[in-house]
């Protein structure tokens, strides 16, 4: 007995031997500072690119209520550039309105016609599926600019020329290739025993996308409106070609009208002004989202 506490207490007086494992603490402690000193060269790389997209933004904004010589804010800062883009021809508020109807309409169309149209190459077996879809996505590479005198011309045939709603046509269609692709690989990362047990229980195909579906690819349903939005909200080449009366233009024709409305001068003011205004939905709408973005592409990434 004596033998056994002489050994137990000199085992546990004595030091630590130099080979013997680092305890938890220091441990962690090791991760922690490995973790930091890895992902610092990612947080500079982010930030950096964080600043240089930031940059240009915030000194559009800057520069909106910077005084400008020849503008309507010639003396210190304040909102006068605003103003000229207020009253400028119809107003405002008049182009801000037909950008948000052709935007809306956009965003409603593309929605429908994605979602049906990705569950359909998703989830239905037809003839000539893969040509259809293929035919499809074909449209990406067509130059946007070279379709546009031909839909001039169809559309002033049915009616639809110098209309918000034919522009709002015109960019669901350019849409639709993207929108359904992505729809596609949303509906294909659901497993089919879901909509499979629905119809089991009852549904039909259309309430199981319904009821079913629709909630398990509202990531994606998001991104695909957040696209068809800052598409529509900021698209100036089709309103250029399609919208003749000034009471129809959009909000970037408008201001690009507004740019050069006095013998020509640049009214730099003005301009930035109203690129802060087209600008402002866009971020919001973006931050807002942001969750629902990622998780939209990244459904098609975790198929299988």
């Amino acid at each position: 007995m004596a033998v056994l506490s002489r050994s137990s207490s000199t085992s546990a007086g004595a030091p630590s031997s130099p080979g013997r494992r680092p305890t938890g603490r220091s441990r962690s402690a090791g991760v922690t500072v490995a973790g930091i000193a890895l992902r610092t060269p990612y947080w500079v790389f982010t930030g950096a690119l964080a600043l240089i997209f930031l940059a240009p933004l915030a000194w559009t904004a800057v520069a909106s209520v910077a005084p400008h010589a020849g503008t309507n804010q010639v003396n210190g800062w304040g909102f006068g550039n605003y103003e000229t883009l207020a009253n400028y021809q119809a107003g405002i508020w008049r182009y801000l309105g037909n950008s948000a109807i052709v935007s809306l309409l956009t965003v409603v169309l593309t929605l429908v016609t994605s979602l049906l149209g990705g569950y359909a190459f998703a989830r239905f077996r037809f003839p000539g599926r893969n040509i259809l879809f293929l035919l499809t996505l074909a449209i990406l590479m067509v130059p946007y600019a070279t379709l546009l005198i031909p839909l001039y011309v169809l559309l002033n045939q049915v009616g639809l020329q110098n209309s918000l709603v034919g522009v709002a046509l015109v960019l669901t269609m350019f849409q639709l290739p993207f929108s359904t692709f992505l729809m596609r690989i949303s509906f294909e990362a659901v497993p089919r025993q879901l909509d499979e047990a629905a119809m089991v229980d009852g549904c039909s195909p259309f309430g199981a996308l319904w009821r079913v579906l629709l909630p398990a690819v509202k990531p994606g349903l998001i991104t695909v409106g957040l696209f068809a939005f800052l598409t529509a909200w900021n698209d100036f080449m089709a309103p250029l070609i399609l919208i003749n009366d000034t009471e129809r233009m959009t909000l970037p024709l408008a201001v690009s009208n507004l740019r050069g409305q006095v013998q020509g001068v640049v009214d730099y003011g003005a301009t930035e002004a109203g690129v802060v205004v087209l600008a402002l939905p866009c971020v919001v709408l973006f931050l807002l989202l942001q969750r629902h973005y990622v998780r939209g592409f990244m459904s098609g990434a975790l198929k299988g």
